[in-house]
């Protein structure tokens, strides 16, 4: 089980998280909604530490750690459980497709190269790009270069894989693919954080959905809850100004 407890965080003079707390049962898939700006992103970056929350608690199976105050090992440990996919792939522009998987596995995590090699190998044969694990990501579609930063993801074998709005950066038409794999990681048990703005990916996928706004959880629950009984009329707002009149019952 992921726990994450009263969680603040202040860039400057704007707070952008208020008191977030959120929890995440192993194998499920939270996805996260909001307008932007909400703090969906920071919350993400603030799990794994590439922001350093102001306040706030972190528990990941037998680990719990200071958001604020860890220390250098203590967040190597967090880090170490978790995996993050990024908006814009975040590949080496350096190396490989292979490469990219295999220097996560070997300087991250420690794993021999032999060992990292076949793992990396084995993702891409998943993520169907086999025949392009010699590609430097200029010579990959954004599309390809997703799939690695996926592969990527999974072959770090984490307690929980963060997506941070996987598909925007993504042309209209590679959206569909990109969508199908990450339900595909879901359906293997994957427990998995997503921060979406695809309404249809997340009634399908999600076990939990919640909605930020303003740095607060407005309201989660259920994808059945939140897109046809929503309690909250900031959810009905925001639901109606991004889905089809008709689509939901809001």
């Amino acid at each position: 089980m992921i726990k994450i407890e009263h969680v603040k965080k202040s860039f400057g003079h704007l707070d952008v998280l208020h008191d977030v707390s959120l929890t995440v049962d192993d194998g499920s898939v939270v996805v996260i909604l909001g307008p932007s700006g909400s703090g969906k992103t920071t919350l993400l970056r603030s799990i794994n530490f590439l922001e350093r929350a102001d306040k706030g608690k972190l528990t990941i199976g037998s680990s719990s750690v200071d958001l604020h105050s860890a220390k250098k090992k203590e967040v190597l440990k967090i880090r170490r459980k978790t995996s993050m996919v990024f908006q814009n792939y975040n590949l080496f522009a350096n190396k490989t497709a292979l490469e990219n998987i295999v220097e996560a596995l070997v300087t991250g995590h420690g794993i021999p190269r032999a060992q990292a090699v076949e793992r990396a190998k084995e993702e891409l044969r998943k993520v169907g790009l086999s025949d392009k694990e010699n590609y430097y990501p200029s010579q990959l579609s954004g599309g390809q270069q997703q799939r690695v930063g996926i592969a990527r993801a999974v072959a770090l074998d984490a307690e929980v894989i963060l997506f941070d709005e996987p598909t925007s950066a993504l042309d209209p038409e590679l959206v569909g693919e990109t969508l199908a794999l990450i339900k595909q990681v879901a359906k293997d048990g994957h427990t998995m954080i997503v921060v979406t703005h695809e309404m249809s990916f997340a009634e399908d996928v999600a076990d939990k959905v919640v909605f930020m706004d303003g740095g607060y959880i407005i309201e989660e629950g259920s994808p059945q809850d939140i897109f046809y009984h929503p309690k909250e009329e900031r959810t009905r707002q925001f639901l109606r100004r991004i889905i089809p009149v008709g689509e939901y019952v809001i």
